[in-house]
């Protein structure tokens, strides 16, 4: 438009500039990622000094463990966002070598665990999780939900009457204070505003400093007193076996959560490695290693909106500000507020619609029968480890059993001297154990055919079965000839039939 001076001048809006919006993007993604690992860092403390308890260590091992394990997996891990401490699981594996043989030799056990993580994930371990079924996710992910849960219990049992309208007042920030704004992370206000009111009313609760001792100087290099002997190899080597099992299997199963979270893929192998190296540097600075923490994690990308490895670097870096340079003030923090914080963590980690009447009732019962196995069997043994094995243990089960059920066989008879059986369906250990059975040795003409070009041999008990069924029609002076296999299946008959021993 023109006006009596010249066209109009529209004023510039520096918000339509591309690398403007990028810069307040990239500023907002900045103060996310910092503000997410500064709760999270918050939060670990407590559980770190549980956990050194747990293993039958000083608190600082743990804390120092959480420092490391941060920090190294935010530089070497596949998952961005997900955040690595000391755990429970690992504590509880590693806690009898601390009882019988000392600190030292746990320390070992760890970067010995380590190893074992690095070797395993470069043979492949990590391919595992194809085999995970999505009803064991939604088990692990719903048990998470409750042991986070049943963790904040003891805090809440036998305390001063307060702690219950500070852990309200708590919850009321978390669920409303995102529908007004989002500009500060909701856990980061709770657990401000709860220290506060605490130390502004001089109120009696519970607090950080309650929980253990603190530490007052850095991580240091630590070489384990051990001897370098065949028999110390022997003694360590299980205890060590057991902790990278499971705390590769916590955190591959946390990383995909994660991934199924942001709707990302991340690298599962590095992060197996990653968790191996994370811990021979834990073992090196006197930590007591660890593996993926699911509770931090989930607050720290579903709760706190973190999405990078900076919220990780950052939980580390600050959880050692906080462990050293500011121990009084973080002593300070009410418990109320940590409980809190982590009971929204439970809420939001529940996948409600698994649970949905409605679901269950379309869900194949299997399905959920898997789901109940894994929830019941993490939450009684307290492992997740355990837990997501049994899982995956009981829907192979229940897919086996199903399959087999799905074998069929049909006789026809072709002609005086010739029957022919058609045999459709998926033959492996499960479905082709009562095959025998299905054949009429007696009655059948001398010439039996038997047309598996509707089924696949997938093991040598398919094939046992079948030299089996050729020498019971043998023993009556009857011949049995197979058609209808190609490819593998056919390679497979040829290459074991007859080579499997006595009959089946």
């Amino acid at each position: 438009m023109n006006t009596p001076h010249g066209p109009e001048q529209v004023p510039h809006d520096p918000r339509t500039d591309v690398s403007v919006r990028f810069a307040l993007r990239s500023t907002a993604r900045l103060k996310t990622e910092l503000l997410a690992g500064l709760v999270v860092a918050l939060a670990l403390i407590p559980e770190a000094i549980a956990f050194s308890v747990i293993a039958g260590v000083d608190p600082r091992v743990g804390l120092f463990a959480s420092v490391t394990m941060a920090i190294t997996i935010a530089i070497v891990g596949g998952r961005p966002a997900m955040i690595s401490a000391a755990t429970a699981a690992v504590a509880l594996v590693i806690a009898p070598v601390s009882e019988q043989y000392g600190v030292d030799h746990l320390i070992a056990t760890v970067i010995l665990g380590g190893i074992f993580q690095v070797l395993l994930s470069f043979l492949g371990v990590a391919k595992l999780m194809r085999f995970v079924p999505r009803s064991v996710m939604v088990g692990f992910v719903n048990s998470l939900a409750i042991l986070v849960f049943v963790a904040q219990i003891p805090h809440l049992v036998d305390v001063p009457w307060m702690v219950y309208p500070l852990v309200a007042a708590g919850l009321l920030v978390l669920v409303f204070l995102p529908k007004i704004t989002e500009a500060v992370p909701a856990p980061l206000v709770t657990i401000v505003l709860l220290t506060v009111v605490t130390v502004a009313f001089s109120l009696n609760v519970p607090d950080v400093a309650d929980q253990g001792e603190l530490p007052e100087s850095l991580p240091s290099l630590f070489f384990p007193d051990v001897p370098l002997t065949f028999e110390t190899l022997r003694i360590l080597a299980p205890y060590a076996l057991a902790m990278a099992l499971v705390g590769l299997m916590e955190s591959l199963m946390t990383a995909k959560l994660v991934d199924d979270i942001t709707d990302t893929r991340s690298d599962k192998t590095r992060e197996g490695w990653g968790q191996g190296i994370a811990n021979i540097v834990t073992g090196f600075f006197g930590g007591m290693g660890g593996c993926a923490v699911v509770g931090q994690t989930m607050m720290n990308v579903k709760v706190s909106g973190a999405r990078t490895r900076l919220s990780t670097l950052a939980a580390g870096v600050f959880l050692l500000i906080l462990v050293v340079a500011l121990g009084d003030i973080v002593g300070l923090v009410p418990m109320a507020a940590l409980v809190a914080v982590m009971i929204m963590v439970s809420i939001a980690t529940v996948d409600w619609h698994s649970v949905h009447p409605r679901t269950l009732r379309l869900m194949p019962l299997s399905e959920t029968v898997v789901m109940v196995v894994t929830v019941v069997a993490t939450v009684s043994t307290g492992n997740l480890a355990i837990g997501v094995s049994l899982g995956v243990i009981t829907a192979m089960v229940l897919f086996a059993r199903r399959v087999a059920h799905m074998t069929t066989v049909e006789r026809t008879l072709t002609s005086d001297d010739t029957c022919t059986y058609r045999v459709t369906g998926e033959l492996f250990w499960a479905s082709s154990n009562d095959l025998v059975f299905q054949f009429d040795y007696v009655g059948d003409p001398e010439n039996v055919v038997v047309d598996l070009t509707a089924a696949d041999i997938w093991d040598a008990s398919t094939v046992a079965t079948f030299d089996a069924i050729q020498q019971k029609y043998a023993a009556k002076g009857k011949t049995v000839t197979i058609v209808g296999l190609d490819g593998a299946s056919l390679e497979r008959l040829r290459r074991l039939s007859g080579r499997l021993g006595g009959e089946n």
